[in-house]
């Protein structure tokens, strides 16, 4: 089941106007939310074009830019395909001034707006996905991804953390949900992107992490929902003093 879930609610078909654009944003969130991990293969062309409903040739076109970017590569053969890569390389501690441009070209989001609407969303989805009974497997899945946060490296913090709230969202047996937190998730890692990753900040995230996995394994519904909130308010914490 690993992906599975999140892929349905990311990879859905894309408006016309825009086509080419929104199929690199879309492809874009999976690889960067590690919802297919580096070193694994996308879904085949024809698969990947169908859901997202566009043409074949308006996903290569997409695949080609990805591919120029350093995102991904194509191997051939028979076990060839489309394959993940390391993230690109880029520079963290970006300044204040930086950060704000980056918000205003979201539509003139604002940083508290962004921030309540990623609470409203991830909040819920825990208390949801606590509220459901769980099979083996779907514990599994999620308690797998908090043991691959917990050994992440920090230059693979973000996205390790990013698939264990996703695996969260998926819990709740929404797409539509899961797709809201995949949206607030990568708005708010581009701001996190700009600050510092602290060592102690992580350590805390850690043992906040584990104890959501508990409550939503456990079956209580309100002590999920808590227990997120209390998690995600001390990101919004270190976004707030770093940037306002």
């Amino acid at each position: 089941m690993a992906g599975t879930r999140a892929e349905v609610a990311l990879l859905r078909p894309v408006r016309e106007g825009n086509a080419f654009e929104e199929t690199i944003e879309r492809v874009l969130q999976v690889i960067k939310l590690g919802v297919v991990p580096v070193g694994e293969r996308l879904p085949p062309e024809r698969e990947l074009a169908l859901r997202l409903g566009v043409s074949r040739v308006t996903l290569r076109e997409a695949i080609r830019a990805l591919k120029e970017a350093g995102y991904v590569e194509s191997r051939r053969g028979r076990y060839g395909g489309t394959f993940v890569q390391a993230l690109p390389a880029h520079p963290r501690g970006l300044t204040r001034r930086a950060a704000v441009q980056l918000l205003n070209r979201r539509d003139g989001d604002t940083l508290d707006d962004l921030l309540t609407y990623r609470l409203v969303v991830e909040a819920g989805a825990a208390e949801t996905a606590a509220a459901r009974r769980l099979t083996e497997p779907e514990v599994g899945h999620l308690r797998a991804m908090l043991t691959g946060t917990a050994a992440a490296t920090p230059e693979h913090y973000r996205r390790s953390d990013s698939r264990l709230h996703l695996a969260v969202a998926e819990l709740t047996g929404s797409p539509l949900l899961t797709a809201a937190v995949a949206d607030a998730r990568t708005k708010v890692n581009e701001l996190l992107d700009a600050i510092p990753l602290l060592v102690s900040n992580i350590k805390h995230s850690d043992r906040q992490h584990e104890r959501i996995v508990a409550a939503i394994v456990s079956g209580e519904p309100v002590t999920a929902r808590t227990a997120m909130a209390e998690h995600l308010d001390g990101s919004s914490a270190l976004l707030r003093g770093f940037l306002q």
